[in-house]
């Protein structure tokens, strides 16, 4: 990301004195030992961070957006790639990238967490009120459908004698919402169009995540058996993580009325019909996920882009995602034309698998290798890289990166895997976030609610 010196106002007064007025940056000083009675405790109390997985989290919604971004709203998202809005970051970027952010959480709110329960992994909410009991009454959207994802691992025998919720195969992953506040589509300039998803949470999604090798994405079908692992001839096709394309194209086997379709197939039937409801109108679809979601909102938003023969304007933003496939699939999202912002924290290992990268990209930036120490690996000798590529770990960054630093805020401490890759840690930092020489900013929000 290019550092730029963040813009200053000057007054100028009529004996040639000059103000300069600069954003309040916080800076971080070493800290001190607190020697005062039960500081550690209060230090616990005021700086916990709440585990998503539990439905008791609670989160302090902003007010409903009042700037209008209709004039730019093709800039917002994406269309110029976010030149000129990420360092220093645009005041409005920050509110719409914290707006989606409340999609994706209350993705995580609607799910049922309680393995005891007969409902677990299913939606808590029913469409008309799911945002309500997310504590996002005024939202401007609509919730059209319940998303769900299947993994399409084959469990042996065994498995029968575990807890069910050990063998949960299919699990609410997400919605689809629709602006449908005429006040709302005033503002953004256009109707659109959310699909938010979130991480991984049940047993067979950790398993899914583990599938780490490439497969070979074309052609994209609901059929699981067009997946296959990649040959040596095939490195230069579009490949994607084994684990990420089986959550996305596979469905329950059953053949009583409760079958499953996959998640492909939901997302195509649901934007076929909003795409026939709202013919003529000024659309985008904005995919929006956090981890594993972030990774299945970049599948999504490939499936849209070359399923349907009407190519909506497609945006994908997502929070602490890790990497989804390798250098030809990266080509193939920029020639589609999908626009991809990454929320990364430098402090998120998860941002960093699977894999590694061994990528032409990064030669464009050799100033950043010192802080990017995982994407060095193309310093390896030809003959080297070669076989790296046939170990179908080989994987390529996508998109734009809006790159924030859990160690820039004064209110996160402590730096640990689940802190720094938790939801509420990218918002709270998106939050803060000024430029690269101005890190944190002192009036910032606070998103880390007990």
């Amino acid at each position: 990301m290019t550092s730029l010196n963040h813009n200053t106002t000057h007054i100028s007064f009529p004996k040639t004195t000059t103000f300069t007025i600069k954003p309040q940056c916080i800076t971080l000083q070493p800290l001190k030992p607190n020697t005062k009675p039960h500081s550690h405790e209060t230090l616990k109390t005021t700086h916990k961070i709440p585990n998503l997985s539990s439905s008791k989290s609670t989160f302090t919604p902003l007010p409903l957006p009042t700037t209008k971004v209709n004039k730019r709203w093709k800039e917002y998202q994406g269309m110029t790639n976010w030149e000129g809005l990420l360092d220093p970051l645009d005041h409005n970027l920050r509110s719409e990238i914290l707006r989606y952010g409340h999609f994706v959480d209350a993705a995580y709110k609607s799910f049922e967490f309680d393995p005891s329960s007969p409902n677990y992994a299913t939606n808590k909410f029913p469409k008309t009120t799911l945002f309500k009991k997310c504590g996002l009454p005024k939202t401007g959207y609509k919730v059209t459908k319940h998303l769900h994802a299947t993994s399409g691992i084959q469990l042996p025998s065994w498995i029968d004698k575990a807890p069910s919720w050990v063998a949960t195969k299919s699990s609410y992953i997400g919605y689809v919402a629709v602006c449908d506040n005429k006040e709302e589509i005033k503002r953004l300039g256009r109707r659109d169009i959310v699909i938010a998803l979130r991480g991984t949470t049940t047993c067979l999604e950790w398993l899914e995540n583990l599938r780490a090798t490439l497969t070979n994405i074309n052609p994209l079908q609901c059929d699981n058996s067009s997946q296959h692992p990649i040959n040596s001839d095939e490195n230069d096709q579009p490949m994607v993580e084994s684990g990420f394309l089986s959550l996305y194209t596979s469905k329950s086997n059953s053949t009583n009325n409760d079958a499953i379709p996959s998640l492909q197939e939901m997302v195509r039937n649901e934007i076929e019909r909003i795409l026939k409801t709202y013919k003529g109108e000024n659309l985008s679809f904005t995919i929006t996920g956090h981890s594993l979601g972030a990774a299945l909102a970049i599948l999504t938003a490939h499936d849209i882009k070359t399923y349907f023969d009407k190519k909506p304007l497609v945006t994908v933003i997502s929070f602490g995602g890790p990497r989804v496939g390798n250098k030809s699939f990266r080509l193939k999202l920029e020639k589609e034309g999908i626009k991809v912002l990454r929320i990364v924290n430098s402090d998120d290992v998860i941002t960093k698998m699977p894999g590694f990268v061994l990528d032409d990209k990064v030669e464009e930036s050799v100033d950043d290798v010192e802080g990017n120490s995982d994407d060095v690996a193309w310093f390896l000798p030809r003959w080297i890289q070669k076989r790296v590529k046939e170990t179908q770990w080989v994987y390529s960054e996508v998109g734009e990166e809006l790159r924030v630093c859990s160690r820039n805020s004064p209110y996160l401490k402590g730096v640990n895997i689940a802190t720094c890759h938790d939801l509420k840690t990218y918002l709270h930092l998106v939050d803060g976030f000024v430029s690269s020489e101005c890190p944190f900013r002192s009036t910032a929000r606070r998103f880390l609610q007990l």
